[in-house]
């Protein structure tokens, strides 16, 4: 390790690259934020209808992006990580993980004390807990930004290795901050299945608050409405939920990255235009952040690399006196078609009581935490189309993304080829569907 007299005058040498270095990144950050905020916000009818229920429980994005900055900008001008050896760099890596498992088993400890009717004084019983929790925070506190900038550092190398970077750099450099995230209320008229609005709430926003939202909009608005958790949200820096799951960690970091690659070029400003440039847009998104999460993963920290998913096949099975085992996206797959066909024909409230019933279907078959089957439900589920079947249903959009990246001969070249795209037509023509 380094000595801590010569770090110092090391910073003292670099504190004027660093104080420049600061001022082009905040100004980068004003860019990118401003043209984010562009393709964030849902239709201004929709949603300012619905904010009538939301205005008190938004979710502040201002104060959350300066507080992320400030993390930010200390890990910039500091650069601690860069004094870590590689296996150090790991070991914290590790260390970051093991702390983020250690308070979710906490914070599920006091949970259950609190919830246990044989406990009459859950607030003494829960206080070693408590206190447990409070040194687990601040040891999270100090552990996580250098975590958070190691990890960046990875990906930022993994995204340049594959072409993504100007100059050896990632542009825009991957920046990410690990919080509790927003919530999401998604808005899809009853007739059709399409995202109208998607507002952000405030984090963990009790259930019973959840559906009497949904039940006050719905009943407003006659709309189909659904509260939803998300994994990451494209802002700069990007937020992404905390997790002790470094496969999950890599790829959505990695995905919303791509967001803020898109944000700077036709697809994702566009990202509004049109359901089919949204879809687009997610999509791509996958499939870039799995293959950039699996190449850091693999690079990095190769014995939590996973088996690659096997691919299914369209062969007939021999018979078997087993039961067929229950396939989650494929059973979503043929309730998004039968409700398509239904709306398409007008019968809305025969669709209604039929994504109802496959819910029930659902429950039973172990899937205990869907909640609601609607017309948002699948116009949010939806537009994540990198893998064939699920609720994206017969959308054929998902399917030419998918087929473009298959005929692409890099990810690079993928993403740099969708990305100037403005129109589903112009991806049909890259495919050869259409001249």
């Amino acid at each position: 390790m380094v000595q801590s007299s010569s770090v110092q005058r090391v910073l003292r040498r670099i504190a004027p690259v660093l104080r420049r270095g600061a001022v082009f990144l905040a100004l980068f950050v004003l860019v990118v934020t401003g043209l984010g905020s562009s393709s964030s916000a849902p239709p201004l009818d929709t949603r300012q209808k619905a904010r009538a229920f939301t205005r008190h429980i938004e979710f502040d994005y201002v104060g959350w992006t300066f507080d992320a900055l400030r993390v930010k900008f200390l890990e910039f001008s500091l650069g601690a990580s860069n004094f870590l050896s590689d296996d150090e760099r790991r070991h914290l890596v590790f260390e970051y993980l093991v702390l983020v498992t250690q308070i979710q088993r906490t914070e599920r400890q006091i949970r259950m004390i609190y919830a246990d009717p044989g406990i009459a004084d859950p607030r003494t019983v829960s206080q070693p807990a408590r206190r447990a929790l409070q040194e687990l925070h601040a040891q999270y506190a100090q552990t996580a930004p250098l975590a958070e900038a190691i990890l960046q550092d990875q990906i930022n190398a993994v995204v340049s290795e594959l072409g993504l970077d100007i100059g050896g750099q990632a542009f825009p450099p991957v920046l990410y901050h690990s919080t509790p995230l927003p919530m999401a209320l998604i808005i899809s008229p009853r007739q059709v299945i399409r995202q109208d609005a998607d507002i952000s709430l405030i984090p963990d926003l009790p259930i019973e608050q959840q559906i009497a939202l949904e039940e006050r909009v719905d009943r407003a608005l006659d709309v189909s409405s659904l509260v939803v958790a998300i994994g990451g949200v494209g802002v700069y820096p990007t937020m992404v939920m905390q997790t002790s799951d470094l496969n999950w960690l890599s790829e959505v970091v990695a995905h919303e990255w791509v967001h803020n690659y898109l944000t700077l070029r036709p697809l994702g400003m566009n990202y509004l235009k049109s359901p089919e440039l949204r879809i687009m847009n997610e999509t791509a998104a996958s499939i870039a952040g799995k293959e950039i999460g699996r190449a850091v993963i693999e690079r990095y920290y190769p014995e939590l690399l996973p088996p690659l998913p096997q691919e299914k096949t369209l062969q007939k099975e021999p018979p078997s006196e087993k039961p067929p085992a229950f396939d989650f996206r494929q059973e979503m797959h043929l309730t998004r078609v039968t409700v398509d066909q239904m709306l398409s024909e007008g019968k809305v409230e025969q669709a209604e009581a039929y994504m109802e019933a496959r819910r029930r279907v659902f429950w039973e078959h172990g899937y205990r935490d869907l909640r609601k089957l609607n017309q948002a439900y699948f116009a949010f589920y939806g537009a994540y189309a990198d893998e064939p079947l699920g609720p994206a249903g017969e959308d054929p959009v998902g399917a030419a993304v998918r087929k473009l990246r298959a005929q692409s001969p890099s990810l690079a070249s993928f993403l740099k080829r969708i990305a100037w795209m403005t129109t589903f037509e112009d991806l049909l023509r890259a495919v050869g569907e259409i001249n």
